[in-house]
């Protein structure tokens, strides 16, 4: 089966954001406590601009969500989960008034305490959010996985049957990395063997690692965000050609940083086996998310 085969009943992309309106480098505040060097504080387009060379036109737009679900029409894609911002008011209107087509992932900071268990719980409860998304060197102050205060947002997670997905690995933004080594996972599946953990961007340089965790804890599962398709790592596609073709799931990373021409012009290339494709295209999300 091709990649064209298997996209033909829908893809779920579980990374896409709604484009702000043009100029708008929220980011940069978000991040500047962490941030030292002179690009990333006044320079760079995107957080980690020097990876990202040509970004995407779509990256800004003055109506996000019309915006984006044009793009997702022309290229087959039929649901995407966006970051869910409370305070804003798009996202919470996109999923509203599309929620055959957007899903929320709210984030969360394991520094917030009670207070951050409550935000999660009133998302998924009041807002229908599907999923808790994470940076754990994102937050301030960084915390690893495996640190006693994301604990009470995993026990929450399991109790509102939502999935906790995580960046893993090296960031981009030029900010210290040990926060996601991916070696945390292991403490984090053994203590709440019921959580559902779907990892975002890529897990290098420890994606044999991964592989070996995915193996061992059943919950655990990888996305492919912020990759673009040539860039897969090789032990992750032999991973869901063997042992884990439902353990690997799709997710881009449009239009922060790709644009869907690059990824789904370099997805054929991609040398999974004819069996795996729906599920990475959209079985294993529709399994996990009940979208």
């Amino acid at each position: 089966m091709t990649f064209e085969a298997g996209a033909a009943g829908g893809i779920v992309d579980l990374m896409v954001g709604l484009p702000p309106v043009p100029g708008d480098m929220t980011w940069r505040d978000t991040l500047r406590p962490l941030l030292k060097d002179e690009e990333s504080l006044g320079g760079f387009q995107h957080p980690a601009s020097y990876m990202f060379k040509n970004l995407p036109s779509e990256r800004f737009a003055d109506d996000p969500p019309r915006a984006v679900l044009e793009a997702m029409d022309h290229f087959g894609v039929a649901h995407a989960l966006i970051g869910l911002h409370p305070d804003d008011g798009v996202s919470v209107r996109a999923i509203r008034e599309h929620p055959d087509r957007f899903s929320g992932a709210i984030s969360v900071d394991p520094n917030a305490g009670m207070e951050g268990v409550r935000a999660l719980r009133h998302a998924v409860e009041e807002l229908g959010a599907k999923a808790a998304a994470a940076m754990p060197t994102g937050v301030i102050p960084q915390r690893a996985v495996d640190e006693p205060q994301w604990y009470p947002l995993y026990a929450a997670c399991i109790d509102l049957g939502v999935p906790f997905m995580p960046c893993m690995g090296v960031p981009g933004p030029r900010i210290p990395f040990a926060a996601q080594h991916v070696m945390g996972l292991d403490r984090v599946c053994y203590e709440f063997p019921e959580l559902v953990i779907i990892t975002r961007h890529g897990c290098e340089p420890w994606e044999d690692l991964m592989v070996k965790l995915m193996l061992k804890w059943p919950n655990l599962h990888y996305s492919t965000s912020a990759f673009a398709p040539k860039y897969y790592p090789q032990a992750i596609v032999d991973y869901a050609n063997t042992r884990g073709a439902d353990k690997v799931l799709y997710a881009g990373y449009f239009p922060m940083g790709l644009s869907y021409e690059q990824i789904f012009g370099q997805m054929p290339g991609v040398g999974f086996r004819d069996h795996v494709w729906p599920k990475f295209l959209r079985e294993n999300a529709q399994r996990i998310f009940g979208f």
